[in-house]
């Protein structure tokens, strides 16, 4: 919502330089942000969902283990543990969704280029063929 309202705040006269500089800061198309060193994640499929859902985890994970134990060392060792669980598995159920559209979409996509091709000639499935026609062909 920030985004949509910002020419307002930039003609605010309360403090016009610190919302130019935010939106200098923060609102500028981000090329690519690499998590871990390698992880690009505006550009892979699946990675910035996996990353925010991983942190949720661990968070609440994490905190959940220290207010029922109040051990704080192995509340950090269930969070860390949480993240990885939760990443990769969100991760890899994402992954094999996405696999599964794709699929679907090729499927869809050479069925519709079949169906071009075949309309009207005797391949036509959806063409209801008498028994003349079977004879002449």
């Amino acid at each position: 919502m920030l985004i949509l309202h910002l020419p307002s705040l930039l003609r605010c006269n309360k403090n016009p330089g610190f919302f130019r500089v935010f939106s200098l800061l923060f609102l500028v198309n981000v090329k690519s942000f690499k998590l871990f060193g390698f992880l690009d994640v505006k550009n892979t499929p699946c990675a910035r969902e996996s990353v925010l859902y991983g942190s949720l985890g661990a968070l609440v994970m994490g905190l959940g283990h220290f207010l029922a134990t109040s051990r704080v060392k192995r509340s950090c060792d269930v969070a860390v543990g949480s993240y990885i669980c939760t990443m990769l598995g969100y991760w890899f159920y994402c992954r094999f969704n996405l696999a599964q559209q794709r699929i679907r979409q090729r499927m869809l996509k050479e069925g519709m280029k079949n169906r071009f091709l075949f309309e009207g000639s005797y391949l036509d499935p959806e063409k209801k063929q008498t028994g003349s026609e079977r004879s002449n062909s």
